[in-house]
């Protein structure tokens, strides 16, 4: 969003709306109440209306980008909150529903996050490390990852930041 990297050019899009808006309204109220109206040439009058077409145009665009970098930062807000209230589990279960995980499968990415290996993944849930490794491939494939360390990547980087 490089139209809010620069404050500068947000002041100056507010400040030509404003000018804009502030010339149409004294136009208004000129001929509600009488008052007399500012002499502008038809061309300046053009330029005036394109200025604040534009204006509107440009603003209603920026107004889009504000508020879907509200809504992220929103959303990352949230996270912060539930993981420093303790809700790391829940966060963690939320993104394993989200992943569309089988009860079997959320079970083995914990034991995965845990550090555990297939072979002892296996022993704790009294499986073949042949189906322990056909959940992890279960999983890899849901999250649009190729492995353990990709998946901790994504989950750092979707449920932490």
């Amino acid at each position: 969003m490089p139209v809010l990297k620069h404050p500068a050019l947000v002041w100056i899009l507010v400040a030509v709306q404003a000018l804009c808006g502030a010339y149409f309204l004294w136009e208004i109220l000129a001929s509600i109440l009488g008052f007399p109206t500012l002499p502008l040439r038809w061309q300046m009058r053009e330029l005036v209306e394109i200025g604040a077409s534009l204006g509107l145009v440009l603003g209603a665009i920026l107004g889009i980008q504000l508020a879907r970098v509200a809504s992220r930062e929103m959303k990352r807000a949230d996270n912060a909150r539930r993981l420093t209230s303790g809700e790391f589990t829940a966060a963690v279960d939320d993104y394993f529903t989200a992943l569309d995980l089988t009860a079997a499968e959320t079970e083995v990415a914990w034991f995965l996050l845990k550090g555990q290996s297939i072979a002892d993944i296996a022993q704790l849930r009294n499986t073949r490390e042949g189906t322990v490794k056909a959940q992890c491939t279960a999983i890899y494939r849901k999250a649009g990852v190729s492995g353990k360390s990709q998946l901790f990547s994504l989950i750092v980087e979707d449920v932490l930041l």
